[in-house]
Parts: C-alpha cells; sequence; structure tokens
C-alpha cells in the first residue's frame, strides 16, 4: 500500500447531500489547474497543501463499513490526483460505493476512471466556448467538454451543474447551455447560485429552462 496514495486537502465523515439518496463521507483531494472567479474552496488550489493523512482516513472508514454507503472523491480536482484509481479501489474494497465531483480538467484520467465509479457530479461552468471567461485557463471548455461526452458515453448516474454568477452568465448565455447539454443527452440539471452573487430571477430561469428540455429532476439551489 502507498504511503502517500493522494493528498487531501478536506475531509468531511458525514454528508446526505454529496451523493443523491446516500449517506456519505467526501474526501477533498488538494490542488486544481483552473482559477474560476467564484472558487469557494479556494484553500484546496495550492497542490502542495495537506492536512489529512489518507492512510489514517482509510483508518476510519474501515470504522463506518455498513453505516456509510458511499464514499465521494472531491476537491480542488481529484482526477489531477495521480494515485486516484488506487485510493478508488482501496475504498470499493471496504464496500463503499464511489461518487466524483468533477469539472472534467483532465479527460484521459477521468475516462480511465468511470468502470469504478457509481456517481459523478459534473460541474458545467458555462458554454463551452465561454470557459476560458471563468477559468482563466485557454481550451479549459474543450477538456470539459470532451470529459461531458466520455460521461454521458458511460451510462453512469450522474448530474449536470453551473454555478451562476452574475457577472460572467446572463438567463441567455445560461439558456444556451442548458440547450447545448439537452442535446448532449444530460437530464439531470441543477443550477447553484454563486456565494459572491446574487440572483434574484432564478425562479424565472427555470420556467425558461423547463420550456427548453425537460431536465428530470430539475433543482435550483438557492
Amino acid at each position: 500500500m502507498l504511503k502517500k496514495t493522494i493528498v487531501v486537502g478536506g475531509f468531511t465523515p458525514f454528508t446526505t447531500i454529496d451523493f443523491p439518496d446516500h449517506l456519505a463521507a467526501v474526501v477533498f483531494c488538494q490542488g486544481c489547474a483552473w482559477r474560476c472567479h467564484y472558487c469557494h474552496n479556494t484553500s484546496l488550489l495550492d497542490f502542495k497543501a495537506e492536512t489529512y493523512s489518507w492512510q489514517h482516513i482509510l483508518q476510519f472508514l474501515e470504522t463506518r463499513r455498513g453505516l456509510l454507503d458511499a464514499v465521494v472523491f472531491s476537491g480542488g480536482e481529484p482526477t489531477l490526483q495521480k494515485n486516484l484509481l488506487t485510493a478508488i479501489s482501496e475504498v470499493r474494497s471496504l464496500g463503499f460505493k464511489i461518487g466524483l465531483h468533477t469539472a472534467g480538467i483532465q479527460p484521459d484520467n477521468f475516462v480511465s476512471l468511470l468502470p469504478y465509479l457509481d456517481w459523478v457530479g459534473f460541474d458545467i461552468k458555462a458554454h463551452f466556448t465561454d470557459y476560458e471567461k471563468i477559468t482563466g485557463i485557454p481550451k479549459s471548455g474543450e477538456l470539459a467538454l470532451k470529459s461531458a461526452q466520455y460521461l454521458l458515453n458511460s451510462g453512469i448516474t450522474c448530474e449536470f451543474r453551473t454555478t451562476i454568477d452574475t457577472h460572467f452568465l446572463t438567463t441567455e448565455s445560461i439558456l444556451s447551455l442548458a440547450a447545448q447539454l439537452a442535446k448532449l443527452g444530460v437530464h439531470q440539471y441543477v443550477l447553484q447560485r454563486c456565494r459572491i452573487s446574487q440572483y434574484e430571477n432564478l425562479p424565472v430561469l427555470a420556467d425558461l429552462l423547463s420550456k427548453v428540455q425537460n431536465f428530470i429532476p430539475f433543482t435550483i439551489i438557492r
């Protein structure tokens, strides 16, 4: 067993909201290559920082067998961890289902993980041609689109969600994104309010989105 399988910057021992309909723990992987303006986990951006020992987390999970249903790997961006598959395999061997939160930064790594995942929460920033405005990284939308296609082709249960920062997203741009997601085959879509931005017209937007495509279920997180 590797001494440092993955670099962990945070850990939530119990949650009911990070893997739908499952009791789960969340492992927050350290490091992200993008710099989204509204990031609410800025402490996880640095690849070198480490707060938790992976081995200690495994020991804790041993005590939760039969009590928790799943473990979710979040971040930061978990697919940037070189040994993430090893960590996933160790958790699966304890009998837990595996969830993953990702923005699709590393398509090639992501597709190799898909056979070992039970659920994915996919963070869609904007229309794929507008990604750089949010991430600050050229061609980041191309990477996200490729990962999204891999995910949808895999048949794994998934949820796509967009954080609404009104400095970068308008009703029109979100409608355009929704139409694009519908065309790709997305069925479950969530809008979540940005922590630094207010969006008072979310109920109206929900009505507009329902006319574009019947996302089931469609959710707004205030």
